[in-house]
């Protein structure tokens, strides 16, 4: 009961139940319209040229129908031939602008990027693209796997001479450091 007392208090307020004005409901209306008319119109347009296209084919002649189906076929090859060179540019250009490395040409089926008309399709290329791995910023081998020390065991360590020219409160420091280290475990 309260809902249809809401719906009253809205309609006489200028608005319908779902808070539009009764002129933004009818616009709406109308707009709905004209879409539903115009794809019934697309939908007669398809089907009359369908009808056509096959009341032509049934009207040619058998050389008529071999011309055309070389006229097709050299279509075809002439668009997968330069399809690939497409295909091969955007890849380039799609993984320059992800940041990854592409394998090498050889590897790879350009012709699996095409669409059924010959042109590149792009949607396939980003999904390629995007499961490429990103190439890592640090070494691609374990650093620190054990090996010992590495190096010279006096780099970066003062020797008896320079700790002759330094005075306490240097020498301090140089300790703290750690570029005495070497000097007091006996290596230097």
């Amino acid at each position: 009961m309260d809902e249809s007392k809401n719906d009253q208090t809205t309609v006489e307020q200028g608005q319908t139940p779902d808070g539009q004005s009764p002129e933004v409901a009818e616009l709406q209306a109308e707009i709905d319209k004209w879409k539903a008319m115009s794809r019934k119109n697309e939908e007669r347009f398809k089907s009359a040229s369908h009808e056509l296209d096959g009341f032509r084919q049934s009207q040619m002649t058998d050389t008529e129908k071999a011309i055309e189906a070389a006229r097709v076929e050299a279509r075809n090859a002439a668009l997968s031939e330069v399809g690939t060179k497409l295909v091969d540019a955007e890849l380039r250009a799609a993984s320059s602008a992800a940041g990854v490395n592409l394998p090498g040409a050889e590897f790879l089926n350009l012709g699996s990027f095409l669409d059924g008309s010959g042109n590149p399709d792009s949607a396939r290329i980003e999904a390629f693209v995007s499961s490429l791995p990103k190439p890592g910023s640090g070494a691609s081998y374990a650093q620190n796997i054990g090996l010992g020390r590495q190096g010279s065991p006096a780099a970066g360590q003062l020797t008896r001479e320079d700790l002759s020219r330094m005075s306490p409160r240097e020498i301090n420091e140089a300790r703290a450091a750690g570029k005495c280290d070497a000097l007091l475990r006996g290596e230097i």
